[in-house]
């Protein structure tokens, strides 16, 4: 099972111009749909004077989950050229949204196409890239003597501690790659007095 992906570190910025439009694309790491609407919902407010917002994503490591919106521009003439862009860079959990000021003179669907996928492109060359693979979380629940065992076990697969409570019941809440899943889940469940509950 493939679960490494690449995506960009941060947000980056690319711009095209033609015969007075301006295209301003916005490239973002995201990893929900509903990180997807937030981020539209504030570039809408931020850039309010623009004509469209026309926008396409990936996510996951399988790259199964997808979205091109044209956003009132003829269809596929705005969306499928971003969405192509971002799958030619072989990105996942990515949103690029370019934002469109209308020049006065219209570009026809050749001319769009051209314009979205290049200010599309410019902002991905302008991006750094990761490698990234899939986790999940899980939530480990053991008593304090059993605290050496867990610990030594996260040590060994080097998981990442995303919140700790150590009292007479302790807590963890581990970020496991998704390939190790099976295998971390079945080493604490072996373990005396240890439940593992994963989070969706």
């Amino acid at each position: 099972m493939e679960d490494t992906y690449q995506t960009i570190v941060a947000p980056s910025e690319g711009l095209y111009k033609e015969k007075g439009s301006k295209f301003i694309a916005l490239a973002y790491p995201v990893y929900s749909e509903e990180e997807v609407k937030e981020l539209l919902a504030e570039l809408r407010k931020q850039y309010y004077d623009a004509r469209h917002h026309c926008y396409a994503y990936i996510l996951g490591a399988g790259k199964s989950r997808y979205r091109a919106n044209d956003d009132g521009e003829p269809n596929h003439s705005a969306g499928d050229p971003i969405l192509g862009q971002i799958r030619s860079a072989d990105l996942s959990n990515v949103l690029v949204v370019v934002v469109r000021y209308f020049g006065g003179t219209k570009l026809g669907v050749s001319g769009l196409i051209n314009a979205y996928k290049t200010a599309a492109a410019d902002a991905l060359a302008h991006a750094t890239l990761i490698e990234k693979y899939e986790t999940a979380l899980l939530q480990v629940y053991f008593a304090y003597p059993q605290m050496n065992e867990v610990m030594s076990l996260v040590k060994t697969y080097s998981l990442e501690i995303k919140e700790q409570l150590f009292e007479l019941d302790c807590r963890l809440t581990l970020e496991v790659r998704k390939k190790l899943l099976e295998e971390v889940t079945a080493r604490l469940e072996e373990m005396e007095a240890v439940t593992v509950l994963e989070q969706v």
